[in-house]
């Protein structure tokens, strides 16, 4: 693995570029003391995806292991880095860079033979959001909680008083909880949410209050803008949720998920409803996977789109980033409908299957039945790499917050799952 990151000295400058803007500005290489350099964050991002560390864990074994320090180019004469450090870091490299560098590890895998591109599979799975399961209750209790920490943080700074209704909250919310019919339930709702909107007011007016606020030092003033700011964030979305709740339990509507909010912390956050039985909360990724079992391309799509919609689009990502597309790719029988096969052939592939050919013909779509079930076998196996990237690189939940820092931990989990994998067929020929 350290070998083949040798050979991508690109990698390394695509980091260093982003490492180079914060806050929106570019920094000065030539001020300030020295920090991780752009290879160090690269490889420490490797260790800590392929082991699935913790930032705490990640900083202890870089301190503890030779072979981390010596992978990551870290040396022996200086202090270890510190989570907080690392954190910061490799946090700073946008997904867009991640998903660069995964192109440049293809191109090598081609390179060097791996990886032909003649033959892809595309298939799409669920990443969940690092958020408790989504009730009204729960989320009108979070809005309290929220908000009451903020304000007392502006009554303990700056001596602002609001009334705490925070144990009232609670209260109605474990009522809910524990209550044995919808109709029991219904008047716990509507007190809490008249709590709710109560807190909402106050934090309102705390807001203003901090306005006119006097500062005696830079400190200060930050301290209040930040502190404003948080404040209208999580009433924007307390207000939401008292909106939803209202309208789905004391109104009986049926609020379209779209316009449904799951949690106040990961506001970015869909709802997936999969096979018409599970629903998951986080975000819908589309996978392109070759013969080699190294992931082509990744999306971090927005919403629940249908299998159907996306099939075009990501052979035509595959002529975008690669120059050329497959001879022959495979999906399943999500994918398939008779615009999508006329499509892909027009953009110049060979052979297309669907796993389930519903109402298409086999001649149509390859040249023979014996094509058909090679293809169709082949399908199978991007279920064996989206195993792989969840149970093996934690790709089945991200514990990053945002949805840029959600977009990033796919795209370089896939990076180092790919850069393992490489890795091994290389040591294998």
């Amino acid at each position: 693995m350290s070998a083949l990151l040798d050979e991508l000295p690109e990698a390394v400058e695509l980091v260093y570029a982003d490492l180079m803007w914060r806050k929106g500005k570019r920094v000065d290489p030539t001020k300030g003391r020295d920090g991780l350099s752009a290879e160090q964050v690269l490889r420490a991002l490797i260790v800590k995806n392929v082991n699935q560390f913790s930032y705490e864990e990640l900083a202890f074994h870089l301190a503890d292991s030779n072979t981390y320090r010596t992978f990551c180019r870290l040396g022996f004469d200086k202090d270890p880095p510190k989570k907080s450090t690392l954190q910061k870091n490799i946090k700073r490299v946008k997904a867009e860079t991640w998903e660069m560098i995964n192109q440049l590890l293809v191109r090598k895998a081609e390179e060097l033979g791996v990886e032909k591109r003649n033959k892809v599979r595309t298939d799409c799975t669920v990443v969940e959001s690092n958020i408790h399961h989504p009730t009204d209750s729960s989320l009108l209790w979070d809005s309290v909680r929220v908000l009451v920490r903020l304000m007392n943080e502006a009554k303990e700074d700056f001596g602002l008083k609001f009334t705490n209704h925070s144990l009232r909250a609670k209260r109605r919310t474990m009522g809910i909880l524990n209550a044995k019919s919808f109709k029991k339930r219904v008047p716990l709702y509507r007190d809490l949410l008249k709590v709710t909107d109560k807190t909402v007011k106050q934090a309102q007016e705390i807001a203003e209050q901090l306005e006119h606020v006097s500062v005696s030092s830079i400190v200060e003033a930050a301290r209040v803008g930040a502190l404003t700011s948080e404040l209208l964030k999580y009433i924007e979305l307390a207000n939401k949720v008292i909106w939803q709740t209202e309208r789905r339990v004391v109104h009986g509507e049926s609020v379209p998920a779209n316009e449904k909010i799951v949690s106040i912390f990961e506001p970015h956050t869909d709802i997936i409803r999969k096979d018409r039985r599970d629903t998951y909360y986080g975000h819908k990724i589309c996978l392109t996977s070759g013969a080699s079992g190294l992931v082509t391309d990744v999306v971090v799509e927005d919403g629940n789109p249908s299998d159907s919609t996306l099939a075009v689009k990501m052979v035509k990502r595959q002529r975008e980033f690669y120059g050329s597309v497959p001879r022959q790719v495979c999906f399943d029988g999500g994918f398939a409908s008779k615009a999508n096969l006329a499509d892909i052939k027009k953009l110049g592939v060979v052979d297309v299957a669907f796993a389930k050919r519903c109402g298409l013909a086999i001649t149509d779509m390859v040249k023979s039945s014996w094509v058909y079930k090679r293809l169709r076998n082949f399908r199978a196996g991007i279920e064996g790499t989206i195993s792989f990237l969840k149970r093996a690189l934690g790709l089945d939940r991200c514990l990053w917050r945002s949805r840029a820092s959600f977009k990033a931990y796919v795209h370089a989990s896939v990076l180092a799952g790919n850069l393992l994998t490489l890795a091994r067929h290389v040591l294998a020929a």
